[in-house]
């Protein structure tokens, strides 16, 4: 399964700059050169009262990142042009958003082998950057049709982040040590999967020639790729509880409410998005702490059970025995 999610997330990759390219290249084009030339909405023309952010504060971020990649050289094992070059797959990679958590540590492991804290670096400045600045934008977005000031903004965004990553060292610094050292060590079943990714290489020309093919068919446009193999990476940990909970909450508010009642999709549904982002992140950390550290964490219920099947556990090796499973 650690294999099969890697090798979806290869797929997932190539699958999301061709389905991008191929589907919604012009669009993207045509919105680009608009925003240049187009006309300017209300909630822009309110915003334009506050001060925007300088560039230079950005720019002071990339510069302490590469101090300190040259300071602590021999710490954190990354020289300043791997940083670079992952900045350069983050700026890439922005716009299309596919998974990069895998290419990432596939392209440093390739480059600096045995060296997993380069690893996680790479990784961290490749992929986490570029979803953090997915997420970036998304609360500027809510920010802009809010009217709250840019600059106020950024600063509560970089006093969470060092909030939050003081934390997360504090308490899984070990984790992530242990799971560098399954990554360095998945390697070799990584090239067992090629042939399978040379096939799932193509899925979404396919998709684009059966819409050209079947013009009239709505249904095939509807088909995303990238969904569909991103998603089916995602499966370990997450599983089919995770999925049709999914299914039920996109189905009711993004099918039902979108055609039966519109005006309320479009007032509501964005809020109603960042609001199950704020509870997920909520209970998550309140889950944590009364029940995790407190070692109340062992209780079974329906909703918790992964598995109703007992002979899931059972042994798949020939010749072995267990009480309970049949013998193969």
């Amino acid at each position: 399964m650690f294999a099969l999610s890697y090798g979806l997330s290869f797929a997932t990759v190539v699958a999301t700059l061709t389905h991008v390219l191929l589907f919604n290249g012009k669009d993207i084009y045509g919105r680009f050169r608009a925003s240049y030339k187009g006309k300017i909405d209300i909630h822009t023309k309110l915003m334009r009262k506050y001060k925007d952010i300088p560039s230079w504060w950005f720019h002071a971020i990339l510069a302490l990142s590469l101090l300190l990649c040259t300071v602590l050289k021999s710490q954190v094992q990354l020289p300043w042009w791997a940083l670079i070059f992952a900045c350069a797959i983050a700026l890439i990679f922005t716009l299309p958003s596919p998974g990069l958590n895998v290419i990432t540590e596939y392209i440093i492991g390739l480059i600096f082998p045995g060296k997993p804290i380069a690893n996680v670096c790479f990784k961290t400045y490749g992929y986490i950057s570029m979803s953090q600045a997915v997420s970036f934008l998304q609360d500027f977005k809510l920010g802009h049709y809010m009217k709250i000031p840019p600059r106020s903004m950024f600063v509560v965004q970089l006093v969470g982040t060092f909030i939050a990553s003081t934390i997360n060292m504090a308490s899984a610094c070990d984790l992530g040590f242990s799971r560098t050292k399954v990554i360095l060590r998945s390697s070799r079943k990584l090239w067992c999967i090629k042939l399978v990714l040379l096939r799932r290489r193509y899925s979404t020309s396919i998709s684009v020639a059966a819409a050209q093919i079947i013009p009239k068919t709505e249904l095939v446009k509807l088909i995303n790729i990238p969904v569909l193999l991103g998603a089916t990476a995602a499966m370990p940990p997450a599983n089919t509880l995770n999925f049709n909970s999914w299914i039920v909450v996109g189905f009711v508010f993004n099918f039902l409410i979108f055609r039966y009642r519109k005006k309320w999709w479009q007032r509501y549904n964005y809020v109603l998005s960042a609001a199950l982002d704020a509870g997920l992140a909520f209970m998550g950390v309140f889950i944590h702490l009364f029940f995790g550290l407190t070692h109340h964490d062992n209780i079974s219920w329906w909703g918790n059970v992964e598995e109703y099947c007992d002979l899931a556990n059972c042994p798949t090796a020939k010749g072995i025995q267990v009480h309970g499973c049949p013998l193969l």
